[in-house]
Formats: C-alpha cells, sequence, structure tokens
C-alpha cells in the first residue's frame, strides 16, 4: 500500500452479525481486529459485552479489549489515540487493520479526528450530579429540550455524556450536536472502507432476544454478581452497561430476574435502534445485510477479494 494507512470498519448494530464476519474474513486474508466497543475494555465485563471468545483470540490478534478495570476512566479520545499507533503497526506485520463494533463515536473519532469542546468546569459538573441524586433522570430531560438529537444517540443512563453535552451548552451556549457536526471530522489519517451491517428489524430483533437468552445461559447474573462483590457498584459508567444494570437492578432488589430479562431484552432493542441512527449518518457507507451463515461467507469472499486487490 502506498500513502495512507488503511483500515477497513465493520459496524452496526448489536447480534448484527459484526464479528462472525470478521472472523470468516480472516479465513481469507491476514488481518488483526480493532475492537470498537466502548465496554469491551473493561476487564470483568465478559459475557454481557460478547468478547471473542478464547478460539477466536488465538486464531485472530484482537487489540483494545481489557484494557482498563471497570473503575478507570476511558475516553473517546484515548481511544482514537491507541488507534492511531496500532494502525502502522498491525501494517507493519503484513496485515490488514479491521476495525469492527457498534460504538459509532469511537469510530468516527479514530477516523476523522475529536471535537475537543471547552475544559471541564467542575463546579457546574457537581452541581448537575447533586441535581441528578435529588430527582433522578432530569439531566436527561434537560438534554432533550436542549439538544434532542444528543438526546436521541445517548442513552438516558449514560451520565458521562448527559453532563458532558449539557456542560457543553452551559459554557458556549450552542449543542455539542452542533458543533460536531461544525467540526466535520475531517482530519483524516487513513484510507477507509467502511462497511455496515444491516438486517430486517424482525430478525435482528430475534437475534437479540437469542443472544440475551444464551448470555444468561452462559452465567452473565453470576458475572454481574462477582463484579459487585469485588466493589464495582451499580454507579460506574461501565456498570451501568446493557446487561450490568438491569443484573444490578436485580441483585439489588429492585426487580424480580424475568423483569430484569425482559428489560434487558427491550433495552438493547432500543440501543440497536439508537446504533442504526448513528450509523446512517455516516457518509459513504456500504450497508449490507447478511442473515444466514451463507451470506456471511459470500460477503466475506467479496470483502476478500476487495482487500487482497487493495493490499495485496
Amino acid at each position: 500500500m502506498r500513502g495512507k494507512s488503511y483500515i477497513l470498519v465493520v459496524g452496526g448494530a448489536t447480534a448484527s452479525g459484526k464479528s462472525k464476519l470478521a472472523m470468516e474474513l480472516s479465513r481469507r486474508v491476514p488481518i488483526e481486529i480493532i475492537s470498537a466497543d466502548s465496554m469491551q475494555i473493561y476487564r470483568g465485563l465478559d459475557i454481557g459485552t460478547a468478547k471473542p471468545g478464547r478460539d477466536d483470540l488465538i486464531r485472530v490478534q484482537h487489540h483494545l479489549i481489557d484494557l482498563k478495570n471497570p473503575d478507570e476512566p476511558f475516553s473517546a479520545g484515548e481511544y482514537a489515540e491507541l488507534v492511531r499507533g496500532l494502525v502502522p503497526e498491525i501494517e507493519a506485520r503484513g496485515r490488514i487493520p479491521v476495525m469492527v463494533g457498534g460504538t459509532g463515536l469511537y469510530i468516527r473519532v479514530a477516523l476523522g479526528g475529536i471535537f475537543p469542546g471547552p475544559a471541564r468546569d467542575d463546579r457546574f459538573r457537581s452541581s448537575l450530579k447533586d441535581e441528578e441524586r435529588a430527582e433522578k433522570g432530569i439531566l436527561y430531560r434537560k438534554l432533550k429540550e436542549i439538544d434532542p438529537e444528543s438526546a436521541q444517540r445517548v442513552h438516558p443512563s449514560d451520565t458521562v455524556r448527559v453532563i458532558r453535552a449539557l456542560e457543553v451548552f452551559h459554557l458556549t451556549g450552542k449543542p455539542i450536536s452542533d458543533q460536531q457536526r461544525e467540526h466535520t471530522f475531517s482530519d483524516r489519517p487513513f484510507e477507509t472502507d467502511y462497511l455496515v451491517l444491516d438486517l430486517p428489524r424482525p430478525v435482528l430483533y430475534a437475534r437479540i432476544e437469542e443472544r440475551v437468552d444464551r448470555m444468561m445461559e452462559e452465567g452473565l447474573l453470576d458475572e454481574v454478581k462477582g463484579l459487585l462483590a469485588k466493589g464495582y457498584g451499580p454507579d460506574l459508567n461501565s456498570m451501568k452497561a446493557l446487561g450490568y444494570r438491569e443484573m444490578a437492578a436485580h441483585l439489588t432488589g429492585a426487580t424480580d430476574l424475568d423483569q430484569a430479562v425482559e428489560l434487558l431484552k427491550r433495552n438493547t432493542r432500543r440501543f440497536a435502534k439508537r446504533q442504526l441512527t448513528w450509523f446512517r449518518a455516516e457518509k459513504g457507507a456500504d450497508w449490507r445485510s447478511a442473515e444466514s451463515g451463507d451470506d456471511i461467507r459470500k460477503l466475506a469472499e467479496e470483502w476478500g477479494k476487495r482487500l487482497e486487490s487493495r493490499c495485496g
């Protein structure tokens, strides 16, 4: 390859087949996988984040998994910096970097730079946290009023991003979504192909239900119980991830187990819709549907040939 480094992105909603496609692609061309999942970076959050299994990790080198303990902070900016260091290293080994995941923000900043925004205002942040403690959900309602676009992309319980969006508006008088759009994410260090997996909604929702049932069978409840026993409380950003907040709510007596499982399925469906909304804003993405194993293999064959032609 000449000029800029190259990276293939495989994005899409949870349970759409991204990891299966990447592993199938690895049978055809030499790749290394860069995780683009904001929760897989935490150690101990394994079942609920659908981390790759031992066999996949042995067969293909994976990056940006198990970087932090659940109580350690991590940002999109750190992610972008790590990716920009990894890509040339992967190329030097004669392999193709493939970024795989559903955290659209991480992908965007890695490929196009991050909107820096104003500096933190710790006093304002503290006042917002006091408001949220006094009236749960008030911050998200405020965000919906001042920046509905950002509110659509952020889960109501993601207080870190909600507070940052409110802080940016407080300091600049402009919604963070407007400022991100003006930023244009135009710092482009890589040549990129952007593949997004999409499925008919009934198929996607059925897969989500099956995935949740499988996670429960694999021991998600015990995983969350173990994390709580280690002192990783439900208020941590990592413990608000899908699966962890619902199981923690059950373990702390807020819901029974059946309710927790149904909430997890519902919340995952809603999360998938937000993911797809995000990816639809990415210009130039190649949207594909791969409902069966044969579809995945055919898509991997097609992209394997593309990568051989481009990078061979």
